[in-house]
């Protein structure tokens, strides 16, 4: 029997394609990485499918690559050796939402937008770190690529959230992981050994998560934005740290853009929530006064009138900063997510503005800062998808962005293959083996999105 014939045996001819104007959308994500090929897409609705769709896999050593959102940018979810896409879209249940524990248990097709309407219908006091992107992101995808949400400046990046989860290895065994793994409640991972590390930053060469557990946190009754600016670059490292020394804030980002010229300044948007208006008035008269006496005052201005859209953008949960980016005809949009030290903003800051221009870009940034120990530093680049020359412009700007971001003594954040090599140039030797010997203890047929943490 061939592969078609057997995958329609486990999941139905309706949930199953190798048609290529549908293979087509798999092969590409929205960035601006080169296509590749794929060989099948396969929809699973539940674990028990996802089981044999992988042990028929690692049977036949066929490349297997899981798939959440695909809103990566970086081409994560591309097979790069083609293979079955396992898009899980159709496992979309929410299965619980614990109330006084504060989780929610879900399956990896949930979107964000799907849980945020849940919360907000059925457990109103109750939210989740929602990022800024789409609402079909799935909340599985964005706590596996060690993504970040609205609140992550005050309570860390949402792979800090996850619970634990129920996982298929690559050779077909189910492990439940975390607190579900001994008790009914899936309310924490610990204390046990650690095990969810085993697949949260591995673009899922190490399983396929079916099932994740996620810390929910109150949902306050009152939320405000609050703009500063300065166009001091030599100021910024010092103002983050200023303004998280407070420990006050819900969300905390950086926007800048040379076009129009009134968002050429460096903008600090700090967004304050509380329970009680008074809670809400005492922070924001602690934050004026923190920029009034800064550096002798007069380094920062406190925007005043700032404008009703962009209160309204920024308040939105996710807030939609990026919008302010520098989209050309063509819609094509892409950033190197660099997590940099808080004392390498600065310097970063300017590194971008010359790659920008030495592109012939607009430098645009808008910047997250996590838990105030360091940022989420978008050096973001705008393209049009119908000219090649302009991609390939994107592609060396956001090479030369991943060096910058290495030689500064950071971290790139969700990069695609080139700077996963990067960082494995660069990393400690012995490190290297023990990640090259996990993937081959876990997958010992290396199935699982190869390429991806590829070690020779």
């Amino acid at each position: 029997m061939d592969i078609s014939s057997q995958l329609i045996e486990i999941v139905g001819k309706d949930r199953i394609s190798n048609n290529p104007e549908e293979l087509f959308i798999y092969s590409r994500d929205s960035g601006a990485q080169v296509p590749r090929q794929v060989d099948y897409v396969v929809m699973p609705k539940t674990v028990q499918e996802v089981r044999r769709v992988v042990l028929l896999a690692n049977q036949e050593k066929i490349p297997i690559t899981p798939l959440g959102g695909g809103f990566t940018l970086s081409a994560l979810v591309v097979p790069n050796q083609g293979g079955i896409v396992l898009d899980m879209k159709k496992m979309d249940r929410i299965i619980e939402v614990n109330e006084i524990n504060r989780y929610a248990l879900i399956e990896p097709g949930v979107s964000q937008g799907a849980l945020q309407s849940h919360l907000k219908k059925h457990h109103p006091h109750l939210q989740h770190s929602t990022p800024e992107a789409p609402p079909t992101v799935t909340v599985v995808g964005n706590a596996l690529i060690q993504g970040h949400g609205h609140i992550s400046p005050r309570y860390g990046v949402n792979s800090d959230m996850v619970n634990g989860m129920e996982v298929v290895l690559p050779t077909g065994e189910v492990c439940k992981i975390g607190s579900g793994s001994v008790s009914p409640s899936w309310f924490t991972r610990g204390p046990l050994p650690d095990l969810p590390g085993l697949f949260i930053g591995w673009f899922g060469t190490t399983g396929v998560v079916t099932k994740l557990s996620m810390k929910l946190f109150p949902k306050p009754a009152y939320r405000e934005v609050m703009a500063f600016y300065t166009d001091d670059i030599d100021l910024i490292s010092e103002g983050i740290f200023e303004v998280t020394q407070l420990d006050l804030l819900e969300d905390f980002f950086l926007i800048s853009q040379e076009k129009p010229d009134w968002m050429d300044h460096v903008f600090f948007i700090i967004i304050i929530s509380g329970h009680f208006e008074e809670e809400i008035e005492f922070k924001k008269n602690v934050f004026k006064r923190l920029f009034r006496e800064f550096k002798g005052g007069g380094k920062f201005t406190f925007v005043e009138d700032l404008h009703p859209s962009l209160e309204k953008r920024f308040l939105d949960v996710p807030p939609l900063a990026a919008l302010a980016a520098d989209f050309r005809k063509g819609g094509g949009f892409e950033y190197t997510g660099a997590i940099l030290p808080i004392d390498k903003v600065s310097e970063a800051w300017k590194k971008g503005i010359e790659i920008s221009h030495k592109y012939g870009m607009v430098c645009s940034y808008v910047h997250q800062v996590l838990l105030g120990h360091s940022v989420m530093f978008g050096f973001n680049y705008s393209f049009n998808r119908a000219d090649e020359e302009d991609i390939e412009k994107t592609r060396k700007a956001l090479e030369e962005s991943n060096q910058v971001t290495l030689d500064l003594g950071g971290m790139i954040w969700k990069g695609e293959v080139d700077a996963q090599q990067m960082t494995l140039e660069r990393m400690d030797p012995n490190t290297v083996q023990l990640i090259k010997r996990v993937k081959k203890l876990l997958d010992p047929n290396g199935i699982m999105n190869p390429g991806n943490w590829e070690i020779d």
